[in-house]
């Protein structure tokens, strides 16, 4: 009798043990996957599952750096920066090119710059051939049908660098630095098709991959399909391009790296470069 009292309470517990508990609260230290229950509703509001883009990139600034790089048969020379720590800055002359400063050496040395170069073209007679702003002060005029104006580098007040297509002057007011110049190379890390494949130059290029990496600086001879087709496919720095547009060259062309840069100080200005209106340097924040 005793062995049977023993017997009936446990073949109980086992099988009590074995009966589903679906009527239980489950534990608060398993809790459901909300994200992917809620994926399944089509008509559940997704927003609060959305990652939202950092305010700052998760790579470290890194200090300006020296590249070159040959990519189909083309030389890139230049200079990498982040945005973060370092930004451009246009250097106009009102009196006309060569007025001021008769080369990018001549600037970076004046306003202790880390990188000079030419930046915007101009008419025979010296005036911007598109819009110009320099420390919030204009010059020029909206150039809204020449390729060479198709692309626009600014500065807004917040001090956010970006290249953007000429497509209205809405952001013109809030910029503090602005240089219409073209045609747009990259977009979107696209290339733009209907370059000119007959004409090779010198290339004066600005870079970034949409972010806070910026490249800018020369290119060898070539004609802005070839310079096109060689960016979309690889990049003189060691980032994707998202963005790229191009500046004055031929004999506009003329950069000049610091010494404050390690590898400087370089200067690449031809003897037969003319002077140029306006200038782009690198400066640190």
């Amino acid at each position: 009798m005793r062995l049977q009292s023993f017997i009936i309470p446990l073949v109980a517990t086992v099988f009590a043990s074995c009966t589903p508990t679906t009527d239980q609260p489950r534990q608060r230290n398993t809790p459901l996957n909300t994200k992917t229950i809620t994926a399944d509703l089509p008509s559940a509001d997704l927003s609060a599952e959305t990652p939202t883009k950092p305010e700052t990139p998760s790579y470290p600034t890194t200090a300006p750096l020296i590249s070159r790089k040959v990519i189909n048969g083309i030389e890139f020379e230049g200079v990498s920066f982040d945005s973060r720590s370092h930004r451009l800055a246009v250097i106009d002359q009102p009196g006309g090119p060569g007025s001021t400063y008769d080369s990018s050496a001549a600037v970076a040395k004046s306003k202790n710059a880390l990188l000079a170069i030419n930046a915007g073209f101009f008419t025979p007679e010296g005036t911007p051939l598109g819009l110009v702003v320099s420390g919030g002060k204009t010059s020029g005029g909206w150039n809204s049908a020449s390729s060479l104006g198709n692309g626009i580098f600014r500065e807004s007040n917040g001090g956010a660098l970006s290249i953007t297509r000429r497509s209205s002057r809405s952001s013109v007011s809030s910029s503090r630095e602005l240089i219409q110049a073209g045609p747009l190379l990259l977009e979107n890390g696209k290339p733009i098709t209907g370059l000119d494949s007959g004409k090779s130059a010198l290339r004066s290029i600005i870079l970034t991959d949409g972010n806070s990496r910026w490249w800018i600086g020369k290119t060898s001879s070539c004609t802005l399909a070839a310079l096109g087709k060689a960016l979309s496919s690889s990049s003189p720095a060691s980032w994707r391009i998202d963005d790229a547009l191009n500046l004055d060259g031929g004999r506009s062309t003329d950069l000049y790296i610091s010494s404050r840069i390690l590898g400087g100080p370089i200067n690449r200005r031809s003897f037969l470069n003319r002077p140029v209106r306006n200038f782009l340097i690198v400066l640190p924040r």
